[in-house]
């Protein structure tokens, strides 16, 4: 796991993605090990919150578009859906810490957590539209989940910026606090979390996942096969070669 670090502090487990040269980009083996770790903790009666987060200046910018792991792209979002399913089904409540940009994949899993606390310098964005893809990993039926259809539509369609102050006005996330203020608002977060009581939050965060991700097996099967044809297009062919070339891509919609 040379690129996620994981610790204890005392009844917290934090896991960092650690590919700060890449934003934390996201490779199958990365997100493997990223659902691995996450199931593992719901296994250890001692952790009690798992907080997710990313080194250096960012959460997650997605998927890494630079490595050859896209040779084989139904094996990497399969990895991506492991990831959510095993936030949601691991028995502790998840905080997702968001410093910096979470875009594509990133942006799902930051939002398949429980709660999301964010600084100010954050931003949320579904920027699979921008390189000719679809929202992936649960986030057609996460984000609308929280802030509606009309909303979500414009995320998902424009592939825009959302800063953190929007996404907490939105409700799509729980908190936002200055830059500064953010350790020391996680800390406080998950003591309090850590002194709950442990089987209340776990039935809790059934029961809501229940009645409002009722649908997200169907969801994400259906990312997957329309994701999966998209990774076939020239239009994402072409928008991969644009990334490397530092260009916008030409669209030819086929």
């Amino acid at each position: 796991m040379t690129f996620i670090d994981c610790h204890r502090d005392g009844p917290v487990l934090r896991i960092t993605l650690n590919r700060p040269h890449v934003l934390n980009a996201v490779t199958e083996a990365v997100l493997d090990d990223l659902a691995e770790l996450i199931t593992e903790a719901g296994d250890d009666p001692d952790v009690r919150v798992l907080v997710l987060s990313g080194a250096g200046r960012a959460f997650s910018s997605g998927a890494d578009l630079t490595v050859g792991d896209l040779s084989s792209p139904a094996g990497t979002i399969e990895a991506a859906n492991r990831v959510i399913r095993a936030i949601r089904a691991v028995p502790r409540p998840v905080v997702a810490a968001v410093h910096g940009p979470a875009a594509g994949v990133g942006c799902s899993i930051a939002l398949a957590c429980d709660l999301v606390l964010t600084s100010t310098s954050a931003f949320f964005q579904l920027a699979f539209v921008n390189v000719g893809l679809m929202p992936d990993g649960g986030a057609t039926l996460l984000v609308p989940a929280n802030i509606g259809r009309a909303r979500a539509m414009s995320l998902a369609l424009l592939g825009e910026r959302l800063p953190a102050t929007t996404a907490a006005q939105w409700g799509l996330v729980y908190r936002v606090v200055e830059p500064e203020q953010l350790g020391p608002a996680l800390d406080d977060l998950t003591t309090r979390l850590s002194r709950a009581a442990p089987l209340a939050l776990t039935e809790t965060k059934q029961a809501v996942n229940a009645a409002t991700l009722g649908d997200l097996e169907d969801s994400l099967d259906r990312e997957l096969a329309g994701q999966s044809a998209l990774l076939e297009s020239a239009d994402f062919h072409t928008a991969v070669t644009a990334f490397a070339q530092k260009r916008t891509p030409d669209f030819v919609g086929r």
